[in-house]
């Protein structure tokens, strides 16, 4: 066991035991001669509607175009202002200035890196047109709050639950899937997700019926019926291949998920033990018990000799995100200096995100442990 690499993600650990099953999903479609959308695409939305407790599920070609066409469908364009956190994934921001909105960041909780509700409220203008929260490494951002604010100046909101399909959180005394309570839930199948899928692609959700004949008309060029166009859209249909991979796996997501929380307890439990300081090491606050763990994130002051040290142990980690989307070269323009979002500065500092898949296994999640430590204790 100690010879063997132990990546940060296996996606053939999670795909191997389901190969027959996804081989004959992939089969029934290429005989059926359907590849674009169609009655594949129809089936997994209406499953993975259910399965989310919402009225409509939209696939599309990405998370990212799931983004991209849920600020379409609320008519965001140039001049409107959309408040974001600026420690997320680069899609999340750069949807909004792809429309020719200007994205506005506010900070994240230090705790959670999720988007700092307390700021939001301050951050709201007259140009607002909406509010994009990121549940970031699978943990709900603070949604009470959030629709509050929301529901009380009027704006929508986008719940970019791109790394949190299957996490759970309490909202008004109810247990909740991620992604369901906000005008939209945008997600995506990338294969590192926890529901991944064979290559790109994504979900936007809604319990509005109009939003969701919208969205439908605009990932097809905006048509309706075909060749009749009411809208500038684009061609952001879901594959019918990758709708028949995501059918085989649903069905298993759950199973996954809390085995990556029961990874992410014996964590917290071997880091727990070691009581190293918290500049040394900071576990992830874990504030709802529905953490779908997408990342299991560290903190630490001696980050980048951690992971070069793991590396040499042939144990995979990663930097989720080693540079705020603030302080991108493409954001320059925004005014956005070093310094103006200090606790996402020190995040992308600090962070890096280990081994946790479902399939990791205690011997490897102990290896993975004890190499942390022992790095850590002799720096």
């Amino acid at each position: 066991m100690n010879d063997r690499a132990i990546p940060l993600l296996d996606v053939s650990a999670q795909n191997g035991p389901l190969s027959e099953p996804i081989r004959e999903a992939i089969l029934r479609v290429v005989a059926s001669g359907h590849f674009i959308l169609g009655e594949e695409v129809a089936a997994f939305e209406a499953e993975v509607a259910h399965y989310l407790g919402v009225k409509h599920a939209i696939g599309v070609s990405s998370g990212t175009d799931a983004l991209l066409v849920a600020l379409m469908a609320l008519d965001v364009r140039h001049g409107d202002e959309v408040i974001t956190t600026p420690f997320s994934f680069f899609a999340t921001a750069g949807c909004i200035a792809r429309l020719g909105a200007t994205p506005v960041f506010v900070d994240i909780d230090a705790e959670t890196f999720n988007i700092d509700v307390d700021q939001v409220q301050a951050a709201i203008t007259p140009k607002t047109r909406a509010v994009i929260p990121v549940h970031l490494f699978g943990q709900a951002a603070d949604l009470g709050a959030l629709t509050r604010i929301c529901k009380e100046r009027g704006l929508p909101m986008i719940e970019d639950a791109a790394q949190s399909l299957g996490a759970t959180f309490e909202h008004g005394g109810v247990q909740r899937r991620v992604g369901t309570v906000g005008a939209l839930g945008c997600y995506s199948f990338f294969p590192s997700k926890n529901l991944g899928c064979f290559g790109d692609g994504g979900l936007v959700t809604t319990d509005d019926a109009d939003i969701a004949k919208r969205l439908r008309m605009l990932r097809a060029h905006g048509s309706e019926p075909k060749y009749y166009h009411h809208v500038i859209g684009g061609n952001f249909r879901l594959d019918a291949i990758q709708a028949a991979v995501l059918r085989v796996k649903l069905p298993h997501l759950d199973r996954w998920t809390e085995a990556r929380r029961l990874n992410a307890a014996h964590y917290d439990r071997m880091f727990g033990a070691a009581a190293l300081p918290q500049t040394r090491l900071r576990t992830p606050r874990r504030v709802h018990a529905g953490h779908g763990y997408n990342q299991y994130t560290i903190s630490t002051n001696a980050r980048d000799g951690l992971r070069e040290y793991l590396k040499s142990k042939q144990i995979g980690s990663e930097v989720y995100y080693p540079l705020p989307l603030h302080l991108q070269p493409c954001f320059e323009y925004l005014g956005q200096r070093k310094g103006s979002f200090p606790r996402s500065e020190r995040a992308a500092a600090e962070v890096l995100s280990l081994p946790i898949y479902s399939e990791l296994g205690e011997a490897a999640q102990r290896r993975v442990a004890d190499a942390v430590l022992d790095y850590l204790r002799a720096v």
